[in-house]
């Protein structure tokens, strides 16, 4: 078996060369090389003819439609050549049904590469213990969630010049929809762990350290008491580790991770963990740097890629109040167009955003200022094209 994994490494890492999209479309299709040996690519997103990328966008719930209406100005302001296909999908709106989701699922599958806002799940049980949110993820196999945790510069915070990646597999854990009522009062909630979906994303984790020049993979966990879930996750970590002697490797408990993280998060640089740690973390390390609203994530398969805020969370207390910070989600819009091979968008977009950031003059509430989600973006377009590089 180590023999046949270092051949799907030499296969993975021979010929790549420019930025993300090539380990995408090679390293994430052959992932599942680890138990296949015949790796499948994967071609870049289909332009069309008129030289146009075109997108699935799903706003979701909360302020997920301002802040996508934010990125359609910004891109159009800055004449990126992308097209949205737009599709609102919401439970909570009514606004969800299995002719909607495939339609979105369609639309997915056509162009490959999505937008999207969180769409809420609702804690009421309803049915179906799969939320729409799962269901997406699920159908596209989208295994790998990845959120790059990064300091903004002139927004200082007890923590400042942080850079560290947090990747997540996102299909199974304690989010695999497994409940039942076994006797009258008592829950039995199932968590799934398989070792072919553990050395996927720990594979993921790897290449991605190696991809980016990164120096250590630390895989979070809880096997001290779930022995034999979270034991089988350490193992598969530890068997892809041996591959790569050049990137430093280390474990840690989830409970002392998240301890370590608020005291010295200096010392992570790529951690990789299952679902639900996950999801915890995400949101933990978003608050070192400003919180949910700046962030971004993006989730990946073998052919799809979609980009979403890292700290998912619909903000519904603010419809409506032009409050919102829409720096996530144009962050996340900027590492898409990257993802399409659109470089030179995608830097002026995230210059035009950190730019604003640092002057430290149109701020939105949530990073200490009073201005409107408007005046961001509108700041944001002004710095397209600062005067002096017109």
């Amino acid at each position: 078996m180590a023999a046949a994994l270092r051949g799907t490494f030499s296969v993975l890492t021979k010929g790549l060369g420019s930025p993300w999209l090539p380990l995408c479309s090679r390293s994430l299709s052959v992932c599942p090389a680890l138990l296949s040996p015949t790796p499948t690519s994967v071609e870049a997103p289909p332009a069309r003819a008129d030289s146009l990328f075109k997108v699935t966008m799903i706003p979701g719930d909360g302020v997920g439609p301002e802040l996508m209406s934010a990125v359609k100005e910004v891109f159009k302001a800055g004449d990126v050549p992308v097209e949205f296909e737009e599709f609102h999908l919401s439970e909570v709106q009514n606004m969800a049904s299995e002719e909607k989701l495939e339609e979105v699922l369609g639309s997915m599958r056509n162009n490959r590469v999505a937008i999207k806002g969180k769409i809420h799940t609702p804690m009421e049980y309803k049915g179906e213990l799969a939320s729409y949110e799962m269901r997406l993820r699920r159908k596209l196999d989208l295994f790998a969630n990845v959120v790059h945790v990064n300091s903004l510069p002139g927004y200082n915070t007890r923590h400042n010049n942080l850079d560290l990646v947090i990747i997540r597999e996102q299909t199974e854990g304690e989010y695999s929809s497994l409940e039942h009522e076994s006797a009258k009062g008592v829950i039995e909630c199932l968590k799934i762990i398989t070792r072919e979906k553990s050395r996927r994303i720990a594979k993921f984790a790897f290449d991605y350290a190696t991809k980016k020049g990164r120096s250590k993979v630390t895989a979070v966990h809880k096997a001290n008491i779930m022995k034999l879930g979270d034991g089988l996750f350490l193992q598969s970590c530890a068997e892809v580790a041996e591959l790569y002697p050049k990137i430093k490797y280390d474990t840690m408990i989830i409970d002392n991770c998240c301890m370590q993280l608020v005291q010295n998060p200096y010392q992570f640089d790529v951690l990789v963990m299952p679902n639900l740690y996950g999801n915890i973390i995400d949101n933990l390390a978003a608050g070192l740097v400003g919180g949910a609203g700046v962030v971004p994530g993006e989730s990946y398969s073998a052919e799809y890629a979609v980009f979403e805020p890292g700290a998912r969370h619909p903000f519904a207390q603010a419809v409506g109040r032009n409050i919102a910070n829409p720096t996530a989600m144009l962050l996340s819009a900027a590492n898409m167009l990257r993802h399409l091979n659109l470089e030179y968008h995608s830097h002026v977009v995230t210059e035009a955003v950190k730019r604003v950031i640092k002057l430290g003059k149109v701020r939105t509430r949530d990073l200490g200022g009073y201005c409107t989600t408007g005046d961001f973006v509108c700041s944001v377009i002004d710095s397209l094209h600062p005067p002096h590089l017109r």
